[in-house]
């Protein structure tokens, strides 16, 4: 506490040493920390939450919205790792959608280019579409290191491979092409 009575200083947040992922701490020879789940209960009949409507609505253009798709990849992504308990469906949700949505911003970027026209002096101006495309793919990021994360922290061994982040790249540049 500060003189003047004020509760100020203090370590910050987000300040020191990192967690190790858990396949660190095992190759080092160390114990790690597992979270140890009750046993599920039985599924019946099927594997995979169903996707909900929103993330398979068409769009004003016609088109299909991706995010089913990137939603259903990841879900099997992280049923490989054996994480999908561990990770909220809603995350998943959210990154399919933010996923899409800059899919979306860089078909537009494609086909209208990077100036538009001003809506009232008709001078040229950068396209909306840009800082838009920049700010869903912050998002999608963001969203994936979370997912990411938790892959990390709770496999015992180190992964190595394709992750459904890579295949995005791929998924924009099939859509420019018109292929699904």
């Amino acid at each position: 506490m500060a003189k003047d009575g004020t509760n100020r200083g203090g370590a910050r947040v987000g300040a020191g040493r990192k967690p190790k992922a858990l396949a660190d701490k095992l190759a080092e020879g160390k114990t790690g920390k597992v979270l140890d789940l009750p046993t599920p209960t039985p599924i019946e009949g099927r594997e995979m939450p169903p996707v909900k409507d929103y993330l398979k609505a068409k769009q004003k253009n016609g088109r299909d919205l991706e995010a089913a798709e990137i939603f259903e990849d990841t879900w099997k992504w992280l049923m490989e790792r054996g994480c999908e308990n561990l990770v909220n469906t809603q995350l998943i949700e959210q990154y399919a959608m933010s996923v899409s949505r800059w899919i979306q911003c860089e078909e537009c970027i494609s086909e209208y280019g990077f100036l538009a026209r001003h809506p009232t002096t008709g001078n040229a101006i950068a396209s909306p579409y840009v800082s838009m495309s920049r700010d869903y793919m912050k998002q999608s990021s963001q969203l994936w290191f979370q997912i990411f994360q938790v892959v990390k922290e709770n496999n015992a061994t180190t992964y190595q491979g394709n992750t459904p982040q890579d295949d995005v790249m791929e998924r924009l540049l099939r859509s420019r092409k018109g292929v699904n």
